[in-house]
């Protein structure tokens, strides 16, 4: 077992990593009542090409992670849920584009829960009966969120960016994808990027870190996993350039949605490299968006954002982009005012005590997500898995410069890899 300190953040970590491979950290949180458990595998949505060591390359279905996902719950003598509900737990599950996260909060049985978790993401049960059931389940998924307008906007950009790179298909699929789902391709998956050597057990609250650990080695001790190679993940070369301009969407609506947002034209980062151009541009998405900022005070008083208004940035290996938009009267007169506003940041750059003030901010933001058992295991998890560290985050603010972030302003904000997503009114 080893233990980790963060002096400054006043948490120890504890970590194992067992013999098959599974990564086991616990964060006891002496005096909290809930416990938190995350089961994560790396393996999310974009993962549909991908070649394991010593094995055949393998193409599968869009959506077949999130399937995946759903049809974990079911066992031979029914779902998993009663299972946890017997036991004081509420227990979910959710699909990304690159993890697939099971996780349980309780207050009682907490060491009971933690083996149930683990022992039925270990035990899959598929058989044809079950698979084709749930086609018509995700199917009507799939079609609700058609018709979801916050979904579309949100979904429409990132087609709008990508031509070829999965990120821009939905997490579900298609309709017409689930369709070709069968147990094999299922137990394909699953054999591939279950081992737990791909994944990640994450146990926060109040435990006793040396009974967690001896609970999932005497458990992973009595299951007989052989060794397994690496997995890697293969895409097709995506151009540069946006995919398109401009998107627009139909369904009815009081206000039109406008998200628009940049394609980072260079990908490949990994590890401490791809967190920190992750938290400069953040950082630099607050200071032009922020509620705070001047160019939100002007763009609400010319009535072109409400506070549905904000802004995110999302990034992997291989793909990055960012994301602002809301509700707005009119999306090109919202886009015109942004981009001066931004063209002139670009050349003045930030001023410093804005700069100061941000990261000060987004400190104190990152330190309050830590009083969270939920956030910091999803957290974590997510660092982790890009090679990171939940628990470095302060440091690495601290040390970004106000150069840095003028500099990402500037290769960030290119106008030629802008994409616009609009859901309007039919006329």
């Amino acid at each position: 077992m080893e233990k980790i300190t963060y002096d400054k953040l006043q948490e120890t970590l504890y970590h194992e990593k067992m013999e098959n491979g599974l990564e086991v950290y616990v964060l006891p949180k002496p005096g909290f009542s809930k416990t938190y458990a995350t089961f994560s595998t790396k393996y999310g949505s974009i993962d549909n090409h991908f070649k394991v060591e010593g094995q055949d390359e393998v193409k599968v279905p869009d959506g077949i992670a999130h399937f995946l996902e759903h049809k974990m719950f079911e066992e031979p003598e029914g779902d998993i849920f009663s299972t946890f509900a017997s036991h004081g737990a509420s227990a979910n599950a959710f699909t990304s584009f690159n993890q697939t996260v099971y996780l349980f909060s309780a207050t009682d049985y907490v060491y009971e829960n933690i083996e149930t978790l683990v022992n039925f993401v270990q035990n899959p049960y598929f058989t044809d009966q079950n698979v084709e059931k749930e086609k018509g389940i995700i199917g009507q998924e799939i079609n609700m969120y058609q018709d979801n307008p916050d979904w579309r906007v949100y979904f429409g950009l990132i087609e709008a960016f990508y031509k070829v790179h999965p990120v821009h298909i939905d997490i579900a699929g298609t309709v017409e994808s689930i369709g070709t789902i069968t147990k094999e391709t299922l137990y394909t998956c699953y054999n591939a990027f279950y081992h737990p050597s791909n994944m990640l057990l994450f146990v926060v609250g109040g435990v006793d870190p040396e009974q967690v650990l001896k609970r999932v080695r005497d458990n992973q001790a009595g299951k007989n996993y052989k060794p397994q190679g690496n997995i890697e993940r293969l895409f097709d070369q995506e151009p540069h350039a946006v995919a398109e301009a401009k998107k627009v969407i139909k369904l009815p609506v009081s206000l039109p949605k406008c998200l628009f947002g940049f394609k980072d034209t260079k990908v490949g980062l990994t590890g401490e490299a791809l967190i920190r151009r992750d938290l400069v541009t953040k950082l630099m998405l607050d200071l032009l968006f922020g509620s705070s900022t001047k160019l939100y005070q002007k763009l609400y008083d010319m009535e072109l954002i409400s506070d549905s208004f904000g802004h995110e940035y999302n990034s992997d290996e291989n793909y990055s982009f960012s994301a602002v938009g809301g509700d707005t009267r009119d999306p090109d007169l919202l886009l015109s005012t942004v981009k001066e506003e931004v063209t002139k940041l670009a050349g003045s750059g930030f001023e410093r005590t804005d700069f100061e003030r941000a990261v000060k901010k987004k400190i104190g933001g990152h330190l309050r997500m830590l009083n969270s058992p939920e956030n910091i295991a999803h957290e974590f998890t997510r660092y982790r898995f890009r090679g990171g560290d939940l628990f470095s985050v302060v440091q690495l603010y601290e040390s970004i410069t106000l150069d840095e972030v003028n500099e990402r302003l500037r290769e960030h904000a290119d106008w030629n890899q802008l994409a616009v997503s609009l859901v309007v009114s039919p006329e």
